[in-house]
């Protein structure tokens, strides 16, 4: 897990990125905002299908590997595909956390944690935003 990131697929300059997200959008994908606890759409959503990234429709995680943390936001043992999203060390607010981005445009998911004792294959907690995804249900195609 490095600092350094590789150039994002996806480049926008901030006023474009600004016309493709509504503000609430825009705080947590482009400024790493975190929306609050229980209000998200997908918190709770039990619909089978895939997770893609709300401002590029990358796909980043599936049904299958959703489950219930009761923490607040949607949580996931693992991406979809081990380059989905890229991790990155974020110590603001006073914390040593691990950052979740997404690998295509770069943009905030949430943050991943470990080792808190959920029953899953992973032992990781990918704890992350609503308001990041977009759900594309299996009866639907994504992208």
């Amino acid at each position: 897990m490095s600092a350094e990131l590789p150039e994002p697929r996806i480049q926008l300059t901030p006023q474009e990125w600004k016309v493709k997200l509504n503000p609430e959008e825009y705080a947590v994908l482009r400024e790493a905002g975190t929306e609050r606890p229980f209000v998200g759409e997908y918190t709770d959503t039990k619909t089978e299908g895939v997770y893609t990234c709300r401002a590029c429709d990358a796909e980043l995680f599936r049904s299958t590997e959703k489950f219930d943390s009761h923490c607040g936001w949607p949580s996931f043992f693992d991406p979809a595909k081990s380059d989905a999203v890229i991790l990155r060390p974020d110590t603001t607010l006073g914390m040593r956390r691990v950052e979740v981005l997404c690998a295509n445009c770069h943009s905030h998911l949430g943050h991943v944690f470990e080792g808190e004792g959920y029953n899953t294959p992973t032992d990781q907690r990918y704890c992350i935003n609503s308001i990041s995804l977009r759900l594309h249900p299996s009866s639907e195609p994504a992208g």
